[in-house]
């Protein structure tokens, strides 16, 4: 069962910033400014740079695959079901912690105004949350709106109220602990983007997702990104040193500095709305994951059910919120930097994912947004992301190698039992050594994609398309032998004698020419009968002499049907026309694998639909 499409650009926005806005900029400054000094602006800075070259390629694979998941199912479509398990209940669980750590997270901030103990406030939230995301999607992110637009409002007023309180000697020295300090705070302050992952795992119920996913990832980027900037720059600027290193309370403090007690008031409430923000998006995002692996039979089935009401995976939801439950009452520290590292990771594979689907030359796959500077940004952003995993330090990296076993484990003694799939690492080696190890599951999968993504309802041009006859020819041919071979596949189709419909497609030509370019001809007959209309799709990459101003047509649509049907007929060379403006027809056709291949070409083409 499919995701109902309720998030418009807005709640896009919301939940990718809301996501993004928690202890990145609310907590971590302080211990940031520790390591890099006054220069942590520029591992904010550096950060965000590495961030973009993933979100690019989020936000172009998203568009091409918006489907639940997000960069678990670009992982498992690119490099197959292991990597895809294991990158699944890593995001997944990594989400899950970071949900758990905004929960807990408050406490520096609620005690100024409760004494409850913060694990049952937290247990209390998840609850709620859990509860607000089982009702639906569109209630989740509607709330999600509201509080990111509070957010938002506040951040801005302490960067206009904070920039006149700036004072110079509060950055001498710049980079106390020099410029290679610098870098490695850029990876302990690179979880503060990890909410663009979770944009990705909404995508299945984004509208318009071609459009809407670009749009808001990178809104979201940039303007997040220079909040974060200025008010780091505000904070470093506002607080001396010595008070400000350590402080798990750094934005509360700046405020103080300029603003006094309610300043620091304001902005401690930003902060328990930034945690608020985060819990109710990282249980919408993360459920996502188990829904989406469920599918893919990677995990038991129910994980997979649809509330046939809310539309919302309830059993996903469920259990994400039973385990951020759990963790609350865990020591999360080491587990949330081994998180932060599951964070990096996943941008690695998206990057890498981007490169392997684009050098596979899968026909099929058809992203709207395309991600700029290829390949040079997935590239800087592996390479980068890269060194900032092997900055988080030795323990770090075993607890991480330890959750990839279990994944494994998982993987072995369950997803591999009871999946098969086709993964676009199949066709790169395909295409590097010339031999055809993909089964084709992968196209037909990216073909059913896009055209729910596009809303495609199968008209009769389709039907017809879906099972007409296709050529598929080698070697140059002269226009009888074409002919003689295409009477000979539709006589059957037709009911008809093929040297009566050979006769009637040169009669038709000696009327006059029907190659109408130099690649493409129609050739069109009428028939006897009623009711009746068949297609012919034919491809020959060394050319058919159709005349002397075409000797080399390589894409033939012959049309035969009866008098009674001559609208459609007329629809169906519309159709036809509109799809080969494409600028790139000819190329995938010329490059087109097989009869399925060219089939698809036809099926998902840009036309107007009649129904």
């Amino acid at each position: 069962m499919a995701l109902k499409r309720h998030l418009g650009l807005l709640h896009v926005f919301c939940i990718s910033s809301g996501a993004m806005i928690s202890s990145g900029i609310f907590i971590l400054p302080g211990i940031a400014h520790a390591q890099a000094g006054p220069a942590v602006t520029l591992s904010y800075l550096i950060a965000a740079l590495l961030a973009m070259t993933g979100m690019l390629s989020i936000a172009e694979l998203s568009t091409a695959m918006p489907k639940a998941g997000g960069d678990y199912f670009f992982a498992t479509r690119t490099m197959g079901p292991a990597v895809g398990t294991i990158s699944g209940l890593l995001t997944w669980l990594s989400l899950s912690l970071k949900t758990a750590f905004a929960l807990v997270g408050m406490s520096a901030f609620t005690r100024l105004f409760l004494s409850i103990d913060i694990r049952l406030i937290g247990l209390t939230l998840c609850v709620f949350f859990t509860l607000l995301n089982g009702f639906g999607v569109e209630k989740a992110g509607r709330f999600q709106v509201f509080l990111v637009i509070g957010l938002l409002i506040l951040m801005v007023g302490y960067v206009i109220l904070g920039m006149p309180a700036v004072q110079i000697r509060h950055f001498e020295p710049f980079a106390p602990h020099g410029y290679g300090a610098v870098f490695a705070t850029a990876g302990l302050v690179f979880v503060s983007f990890g909410g663009l992952l979770k944009t990705s795992s909404v995508a299945e119920e984004v509208q318009n997702p071609g459009k809407v996913i670009p749009l808001a990832l990178i809104f979201s980027l940039l303007i997040i990104s220079f909040l974060y900037i200025l008010m780091v720059f505000v904070t470093s600027g506002t607080v001396p040193a010595s008070k400000l290193d350590g402080s798990l309370m750094p934005i509360t403090e700046g405020a103080r500095a300029f603003l006094g007690k309610n300043g620091a008031i304001a902005m401690s409430i930003a902060a328990i709305l930034a945690f608020i923000s985060t819990a109710n998006a990282g249980i919408m995002a993360a459920s996502r994951y188990l829904l989406a692996m469920s599918r893919d039979h990677l995990l038991p089935l129910h994980l997979g059910y649809i509330h046939p009401k809310h539309n919302v995976p309830s059993v996903a939801i469920l259990t994400t919120g039973t385990v951020i439950s759990i963790s609350l009452f865990l020591d999360l520290t080491l587990l949330v930097k081994a998180a932060s590292t599951v964070l990096i990771l996943a941008y690695i594979l998206a990057n890498l994912s981007l490169i392997i689907l684009r050098e596979s030359h899968i026909q099929n796959y058809r992203p709207i947004f395309s991600a700029p500077l290829y390949p040079w940004f997935p590239i800087i952003g592996i390479i980068g992301c890269a060194l900032l995993v092997v900055e988080m330090g030795a323990p770090v990296l075993w607890l991480t190698a330890l959750l990839i076993g279990a994944g494994a484990f998982v993987y072995w003694f369950y997803g591999r039992i009871k999946s098969e799939r086709d993964y676009a690492l199949r066709h790169l080696v395909a295409r590097i050594t010339a031999r055809e190890i993909s089964n084709g599951n992968l196209e037909s999968e990216l073909k059913t994609i896009i055209r729910e993504r596009d809303e495609i309802v199968a008209d009769r041009f389709d039907q017809i398309i879906e099972t007409c006859p296709v050529l598929d020819l080698s070697g140059a041919h002269a226009l009888p032998e074409f002919f003689q071979k295409a009477s000979e596949a539709l006589a059957e189709p037709l009911a008809m004698d093929a040297a009566e419909i050979n006769e009637r497609l040169i009669a038709r030509e000696q009327e006059s020419n029907t190659a109408i370019s130099a690649d493409i001809a129609i050739p069109h007959i009428i028939m006897e009968g009623e009711g009746h209309f068949e297609i012919l799709l034919a491809r020959c990459r060394e050319g058919i002499n159709f005349s002397e101003e075409s000797p080399d047509v390589k894409a033939v649509f012959v049309l035969a049907g009866t008098p009674d049907d001559r609208n459609f007929h007329l629809r169906a060379l519309s159709s036809i026309a509109q799809i080969v403006q494409d600028p790139k027809f000819l190329k995938r056709w010329i490059a087109a694998k097989n009869a399925t291949a060219l089939r698809d070409i036809i099926l998902l083409g840009r036309r107007q639909r009649t129904g």
